[in-house]
């Protein structure tokens, strides 16, 4: 057997890139709204819908409507209401 370093890396959470529903929870935090094809390109997510469920039973109160594409499909679009309202 040959010797291999060991190799260290620290805590696990200081070397893991923020989750994906993380990214997208601070997407919306910031105040933007969100459609799966606007997912796919900044988030490499594939299924929105499943990152917000996931959001949805952690205690986040998405809202969710449907949009028309300029292709005409109609997709949903996810948004958070500022909470001063």
């Amino acid at each position: 057997m040959t010797w291999q370093p060991e190799l260290a890396f620290g805590p696990a959470e200081t070397n893991r890139r923020p989750s994906q529903a993380g990214r997208i929870l601070a997407y919306l935090r910031a105040g933007n709204r969100l459609t799966p094809l606007e997912a796919l390109e900044r988030f490499q997510c594939f299924r929105l819908a499943a990152r917000i469920h996931e959001l949805r039973q952690d205690g986040w109160d998405i809202c969710e409507r449907a949009v028309e594409t300029r292709g005409g499909k109609r997709v949903a679009e996810y948004w958070l209401e500022p909470k001063d309202k």
